[in-house]
């Protein structure tokens, strides 16, 4: 990652973000994308078939105009067409992946200001989730194409961390499941493990970093290797209730914290009001915004403690994406007055398959 940052760089970032109006945030989005000259390519083209003057909504309600955004457009599309002509060509940056669960991947262009971001957020949720720094991790969770593969490095570079990795090809196992070779996915699942235990007879680690499906199989195969850590971060789409308490039960007294998303947008976990019978989520406010919509009527937002489908809004001045409708369920959760917009809890997926397997991560 390119990105370092102090925790008190991270924070004056945070708190700052958390203090923008988003209805002026939604303005000032807009106008950058929507510049007649420095626009990204992709929205001044579809402008021309818009019914209406995106440059005279005036909130963060408005966004409804534009209707649902369809990620099977970022599968073909350069990503480079996203990003506005504002941000100096030639573009440099990484491109991530999402999805390719249910077809091809979407791909997105990350420029620095949006890594920083990235960056940011992390650094808040490991500092308010109480991970030290100086210690030694394991970080087991997907690469290559996935933005979460980065995180090895900000724990090397932005938390003072020793650092070991376990490569995850989360799509394999997805791919085993879907053409029902369920013992080479267990083969699978035992090579991973293997890796970790390796590390952890080998050496002290403080934190293990990985999803919650590898954490449940290192639970089944070496509960006395869990047991000795001081804490696990997961990250993904789906960490239920049951999880929590059997990961408390085999790690007494260890840190248990959350991320929840994808490479589009991404929000952390905040402390359970209920000892862990909801699992509630902040998203990385104001360039990532989520709501729970009603899942026949998606232009309905729920009421709070309601399930419904998660509605992913991208704000980025480099990345604007309206009303993904994400294919994950939630409670609408009710967040403090500190934080400027609603959070979603106990995510799960919206339907479960052997065709479209879901919550590996």
């Amino acid at each position: 990652m390119s990105v370092t940052m102090s925790t008190e760089e991270s924070r004056s970032l945070t708190d700052g973000w958390l203090a923008q109006d988003l209805d002026e945030w939604t303005r000032r989005v807009l106008r950058r994308h929507f510049d007649p000259e420095h626009g990204s390519p992709y929205w001044l083209k579809r402008r021309a078939e818009l019914d209406f003057d995106p440059l005279a909504l005036t909130g963060y309600d408005d966004l409804a105009a534009f209707g649902h955004f369809e990620l099977a457009v970022l599968r073909d599309l350069d990503p480079a067409d996203l990003v506005p002509g504002a941000v100096a060509r030639p573009l440099a940056g990484r491109v991530w992946e999402s999805g390719g669960t249910t077809g091809r991947p979407s791909r997105i262009l990350y420029t620095d200001a949006m890594e920083a971001h990235w960056a940011a957020w992390r650094l808040h949720g490991s500092r308010t989730a109480g991970f030290r720094t100086g210690a030694t991790w394991i970080d087991a969770c997907p690469s290559g194409p996935h933005i979460v593969g980065e995180e090895a490095d900000y724990l090397a570079d932005m938390c003072a961390a020793t650092v070991y990795s376990i490569d995850l090809d989360t799509r394999w196992i997805k791919h085993l499941i879907r053409n029902g070779r369920l013992i080479e996915m267990e083969e699978y699942v035992d090579h991973v493990v293997e890796q970790i235990t390796d590390i952890l007879e080998s050496t002290h680690v403080d934190y293990l970093r990985s999803t919650p499906a590898t954490v449940h199989a290192l639970i089944n195969r070496r509960p006395d290797l869990m047991s000795g850590l001081s804490g696990v971060y997961l990250g993904g789409t789906q960490f239920s209730a049951d999880a929590y308490r059997r990961f408390a039960e085999a790690m007494p007294g260890g840190i248990i914290a959350t991320t929840y998303g994808n490479t589009l947008g991404c929000a952390n976990g905040v402390e359970s009001p209920d000892g862990g019978a909801t699992l509630p989520y902040v998203p990385n406010f104001p360039q990532i915004t989520m709501a729970v919509v009603d899942r026949t009527d998606p232009g309905r937002v729920v009421e709070y403690g309601e399930v419904g489908r998660v509605r992913l809004t991208v704000l980025h001045e480099d990345l604007f994406l309206p009303n993904i409708l994400e294919r994950d369920q939630a409670i609408r959760f009710r967040t403090s007055g500190e934080w400027p917009c609603d959070g979603v809890a106990n995510v799960q997926p919206l339907q479960i398959s052997s065709q479209t397997p879901e919550g590996l991560y």
